[in-house]
């Protein structure tokens, strides 16, 4: 249903460098790309994730309560993610876990301008 999420970042360059490196993880490639916006996408027909510079030219500010969440096919893959996401200079939100009775197990991290996302597993997604 979801065919793509932007982020605004005020650090283009920078931001750039950490999207390619974090969902290079998941199989993730620059798939369009202008001076102000670039979009990844894992290839697979699913949503795609991209960083855009705002376009009222105002600076970007991270939304209080808006998340994108990555999928992962293993907790495993939600560990690396999350412990990538820190090496490249996000912040943590909340470890990599599980969370409640249902088998969810994610990690919270906030990327180089505060944009909030979460790497998580969901038993029976990946099948």
């Amino acid at each position: 249903m979801i065919g793509y999420v932007t982020v605004g970042t005020n650090q283009y360059d920078k931001a750039a460098a950490f999207y390619d490196t974090l969902l290079a993880e998941l199989g993730g490639k620059r798939m369009m790309e202008d001076d102000n916006f670039i979009a990844w996408s894992a290839g697979n027909g699913g949503a795609g994730l991209g960083i855009i510079k705002p376009n009222d030219g105002g600076k970007a500010t991270a939304g209080n309560g808006t998340m994108l969440a990555l999928a992962c096919n293993s907790t495993a893959l939600v560990d690396k993610l999350y412990a990538k996401a820190l090496e490249l200079g996000g912040t943590c939100e909340g470890a990599a876990g599980p969370r409640g009775e249902s088998g969810f197990y994610a990690g919270y991290f906030r990327d180089l301008d505060g944009n909030k996302l979460n790497a998580f597993f969901m038993p029976g997604m990946a099948d």
